[in-house]
């Protein structure tokens, strides 16, 4: 019953931003990744926001496979690791990239760019218009949360 509340919970920030300061603690969003965890796509990605606030919007992500290279013109990523490992492609040159929605694109792989080893406790900052890539090797669970943050 109290999972069940917790995700009720939880579905209500996403449906009415809070005024107020929130807490989500450790054990909040271990409940919410189970959630994930149990998704049909979890088997790759699953991914679902949590909160909106103005200028940004925070995701939990539960990822067990490579992502597509991303190119976000309008957005700031903080990656907040929560647990496993991955390396992240930043900059560099997008291959075959297409227009996912206004500001967005999206392609199979970064040509270039600089790699680096993220895990838990780290907090990596991709700043806008930068393309990027979340590798993740055979075998690991690789659990974070995003806060997309708009830029003029």
């Amino acid at each position: 019953m109290r999972y069940v509340i917790l995700l009720l919970a939880v579905a209500g920030f996403a449906a009415a931003p809070s005024p107020e300061p929130v807490l989500w603690s450790a054990a909040d969003m271990k409940a919410f990744d189970e959630k994930l965890a149990a998704s049909p796509k979890a088997k790759k990605v699953a991914a679902e926001i949590v909160t909106r606030y103005g200028n940004h919007l925070m995701w939990l992500v539960h990822r067990e496979a490579n992502g597509d290279a991303e190119h976000h013109t309008k957005q700031a990523d903080i990656f907040i690791v929560n647990s496993g490992e991955a390396t992240v492609i930043v900059g560099g040159t997008m291959v075959d990239p297409r227009n996912t929605a206004p500001n967005e694109f999206a392609g199979p792989s970064i040509k270039g760019g600089t790699r680096t080893k993220i895990g838990p406790g780290d907090v990596f900052h991709i700043p806008a218009d930068t393309p990027h890539q979340v590798l993740v090797e055979p075998g690991v669970t690789f659990r974070y949360m995003i806060v997309k943050v708009d830029v003029s």
